[in-house]
């Protein structure tokens, strides 16, 4: 691996990279932050799949093309005279120092009046302040839950932070992922199961009452009752740690492997899938499910 020297000098020479297209490249130059929006969300997509995929080669590949976008966006807002690549690192490193006192300050973990966190600006080390804190943060803080739980009251209490627990959560994401981070926050303060069984009689619950809308017709109270039975299902799978979205991509892998089995046997016969009896793709997709299981 490199090392810090080797990392810096590598930012920097992709930076200068990015300055040159900047200035000399005909589709660089007309880059605005609407223009280069979608091809952003597309860019985060391809990274995702790489990452549940676990293909180190891609992920590699992606992260470059997402440090691409987001370093893009601070050339654009430098040009403009908003600020620069150095002003969204020190923000970062500000917000993660202040948000992780039981790594840089543990005095001040639960204080009731707490002093201001000072600022380590980018042009100075803190990795002694590190280490020397790092030796005693586990006297406050012992857990992750304990860690998620004070990053949230830090959050609320900042003066740009969230005026709400769930204002944190970003309108524009998917609505599976959305009810994930909706349900983790609410957990973060307290807002909970106390024991993660009782979620089942929940589940249970809403699934009857679907059931009882869909044996109506009723399409309108239908969706309600889908959507509320859906939302306990991601509950359940958060209190058991499971990512209920990466649990859901693998499915949709796997049904599409199945199938594309079928649809491959179908074209080696010459007989459409329409002509297939529902049978005959039945005995398929369990030919691919013991191929799978097999390795084959």
């Amino acid at each position: 691996m490199h090392t810090k020297e080797e990392k810096m000098q590598a930012f920097g020479r992709f930076l200068d990279v990015l300055d040159a297209l900047r200035a000399n490249c005909p589709w660089d130059k007309k880059q605005t932050n609407e223009s280069l929006r979608p091809n952003t969300i597309e860019e985060t997509y391809e990274l995702c799949d790489a990452l549940i995929k676990n293909d180190i080669h891609d992920i590699c590949k992606e992260l470059g093309d997402v440090l691409l976008h987001i370093c893009f966006y601070a050339k654009i807002a430098e040009e403009k005279e908003q600020f620069d690549m150095a002003d969204v690192c020190d923000a970062l490193t500000k917000k993660m120092i202040t948000r992780h006192p039981h790594v840089y300050h543990p005095s001040q973990i639960n204080a009731v009046d707490p002093k201001p966190l000072p600022f380590v600006p980018s042009d100075t080390s803190i990795s002694s302040n590190t280490s020397q804190s790092s030796k005693t943060s586990t006297t406050s803080v012992t857990t992750v839950s304990q860690v998620l739980e004070n990053w949230e009251q830090i959050k609320l209490k900042e003066k740009d932070g969230n005026k709400s627990v769930l204002s944190g959560v970003p309108e524009a994401l998917p609505s599976l992922i959305k009810a994930y981070r909706i349900q983790d926050k609410a957990r973060n303060v307290g807002f909970d199961w106390e024991d993660r069984q009782d979620v089942w009689k929940k589940v249970r619950e809403e699934l009857d009452e679907l059931e009882v809308e869909l044996n109506k017709e009723d399409k309108e109270n239908s969706t309600k009752e889908l959507g509320d039975f859906l939302f306990s299902v991601i509950n359940a799978a958060r209190l058991y740690k499971l990512n209920p979205d990466n649990a859901l991509e693998m499915t949709n892998r796997k049904f599409i492997g199945r199938f594309n089995y079928i649809e491959a046997h179908s074209i080696k016969v010459g007989k459409p899938l329409k002509d297939m009896t529902l049978g005959e793709m039945d005995a398929l997709w369990e030919e691919a499910k013991e191929n799978e299981r097999l390795g084959k």
